[in-house]
């Protein structure tokens, strides 16, 4: 069953996992400049996480993802990238299938997901 969670949300956990594999920790500034939102605008979103389970922050403002976080960030970052790598296959640019693999990864179902990627191993 899925987590009922805003496509901008999916965007902060996924972006505080790819920051956290490039860097080993995260903190807010690093989130702000990832998605060229201001510090404001992280601080806000990261209350709202914490506030929801989905993200743990330590006195030093470091961000940890907690296991629902996480979940969601590795599925998102997983569509991210294999929508990517597909689009690139059929011909489309890498900067029109990095945006356009943004897009999709927040709308397409688990059904159609999980059925293009089995289409793509088998092919």
């Amino acid at each position: 069953m899925s987590i009922p969670i805003y496509e901008s949300s999916e965007n902060y956990l996924e972006a505080i996992l790819m920051i956290k594999e490039r860097k080993g920790e995260v903190h807010s500034i690093d989130i702000a400049e990832e998605l060229n939102f201001t510090k404001a605008s992280v601080s806000v979103a990261m209350k709202k996480l914490r506030e929801n389970g989905f993200i743990t922050m330590e006195k030093d403002g470091r961000i940890h993802l907690c296991e629902k976080g996480r979940v969601i960030a590795e599925k998102t970052y997983e569509k991210h990238k294999m929508l990517t790598d597909f689009f690139i296959s059929i011909g489309v640019d890498a900067i029109t299938a990095e945006d356009d693999a943004c897009k999709v990864e927040h709308d397409i179902s688990d059904l159609t997901f999980e059925k293009l990627k089995k289409y793509i191993s088998e092919h």
